[in-house]
């Protein structure tokens, strides 16, 4: 119990620090507004967890979660509330400050990232012309937290789960990063809302970078899940081999933080989908004859809806895919994906310098 309220003291002591960082550069307003989304954001956490086994359990045939408030929608809080007073269990010489200290920097950059995502016209909380750069860094330090927890466990199962993960990672960083420089360069910045505006026009979702650069959606996307270690690219956490991966020797809410990270980080990637390949804000119906009939739906709903489709295919694949051998994954990263971009940004360049419209005009 000691333990579980010291964690929950560090942990609650690192987020009033970072609070008070942002609200020296932001004003009341957009502070409140930052609160707000993090609490939005852990509340999609919380009912992705709720999705993630209704959806299962429909595609299996079971019920899934029913016990727990009006057919079963009280459960993520349940277990929030249990995971609060599970007991954490330090192994025997573990380092401590890098034990508790690595979910920290699991869940950090999972946050982090959001700062430069644009949800609607305007609705921005950093609107920086590196915008790009900075999404590919925040979301590469996070290994760091899975390395430092594989170590500072002292476990040969964490430690194997930890080098397995973050080889994984790495591999398809590169495929998403190849994937990335294909839209910088269509749409001529590293902005999010100047290329979320690159992809408006009188077409409507045929204006959206996905068409020009369906290969590089299909690896980005694919990679994506890999990166965020889900199935079917779950090896670093393979039960019926490694137990449970780096995060073996983890319990209680040390546990939970890797938890919310990783769902962060599928939100964080469906998210980036939408807003490099799929319009980000904009209405699949822009420019087209039925713009009138949906002119009322706000920018931010369809943000919200790409997001929950990329979504409810991460849960798709884990109900319908069996998990792949680790020389299986190596492969397609470096041998499939890798090449894929690499040909394909040739191509971009090659439709870029003969100025064919009308993607490739900027």
């Amino acid at each position: 119990m000691l333990m579980t309220l010291g964690t929950l003291g560090i942990l609650l002591v690192l987020l009033v620090g970072g609070l008070l960082t942002v609200a020296f550069h932001l004003s009341i307003i957009k502070l409140a507004a930052f609160v707000g989304t993090v609490a939005v954001l852990l509340l999609m956490v919380a009912y992705l967890t709720f999705a993630e086994r209704k959806v299962i359990g429909y595609i299996q045939v079971r019920v899934g979660p029913n016990r727990v408030g009006p057919r079963g929608w009280l459960q993520p809080i349940a277990d929030a509330v249990k995971l609060m007073f599970k007991e954490i269990i330090l192994p025997t010489n573990a380092n401590r400050f890098l034990f508790v200290i690595a979910p920290v920097l699991s869940m950090g950059p999972a946050l982090a990232a959001w700062a430069v995502m644009p949800f609607a016209k305007d609705w921005v909380f950093a609107d920086v012309n590196a915008g790009l750069l900075y999404i590919l860094a925040m979301t590469s330090i996070g290994v760091y937290g899975v390395i430092v927890a594989g170590w500072a466990s002292n476990s040969k199962y964490a430690f194997l789960g930890a080098m397995r993960s973050a080889a994984q990672i790495v591999s398809y960083e590169i495929a998403m990063g190849f994937a990335l420089v294909g839209v910088l360069m269509a749409s001529g910045s590293l902005n999010l809302s100047a290329i979320v505006e690159g992809q408006a026009g009188h077409y409507g979702l045929l204006n959206w970078y996905w068409l020009p650069l369906f290969p590089l959606f299909i690896v980005y996307f694919i990679s994506g899940v890999a990166e965020t270690n889900r199935a079917p690219f779950d090896v670093a956490e393979g039960e019926s081999e490694i137990v449970a991966g780096f995060h073996v020797e983890y319990s209680g809410m040390l546990f939970a933080v890797f938890f919310l990270a990783e769902y962060l980080n599928m939100i964080m990637i469906a998210a980036l989908t939408t807003t490099m390949f799929l319009g980000g804000w904009l209405s699949p119906f822009q420019g087209t004859s039925l713009e009138f009939l949906f002119s009322w739906v706000p920018g931010v709903a369809w943000f919200f809806l790409k997001v929950c489709f990329f979504l409810l295919l991460f849960l798709w694949f884990r109900a319908t895919f069996p998990r792949y051998r680790y020389d299986q994954i190596m492969r397609l990263g470096w041998k499939v994906f890798i090449p894929i971009t690499i040909v394909w940004l040739l191509v971009v360049g090659l439709l870029i310098l003969a100025e064919v419209p009308p993607w490739f005009t900027a």
